[in-house]
């Protein structure tokens, strides 16, 4: 199956904590079927210290299921379903089926 949600995807979430919220796909893991998103889902890690690393408590993104995410619409910004089609140069894209936009430009 292609991949619905792809690094670089502006997303929004659908349900959990941060639900409405949204931002950038930073690493999608598709073995867990999970994908981590710029400043959502922000956990907080005790961390000690190393050569190069400050220790102390960081925040950082943790990973959100897949299912909990929609791509948004590249025109107004709202959660929307993926579609594929094949341009008559033979390429497959993915579409907003809300707007009929294209995702992969």
């Amino acid at each position: 199956m292609a991949a619905k949600i792809k690094k670089g995807d502006k997303v929004v979430v659908l349900a959990g904590r941060d639900r409405g919220r949204s931002g950038e796909v930073v690493r999608v893991l598709p073995d867990e079927g999970r994908a981590l998103v710029r400043g959502v889902n922000m956990v907080r890690r005790h961390q000690r210290q190393t050569a190069n690393q400050e220790g102390g408590i960081i925040s950082k993104e943790g990973p959100i299921d897949l299912s909990n995410l929609a791509v948004a619409d590249p025109k107004d910004g709202k959660a929307t379903r993926v579609g594929f089609k094949i341009l008559e140069d033979g390429r497959k894209v993915r579409f907003a089926k809300r707007s009929g936009d294209l995702i992969d430009a």
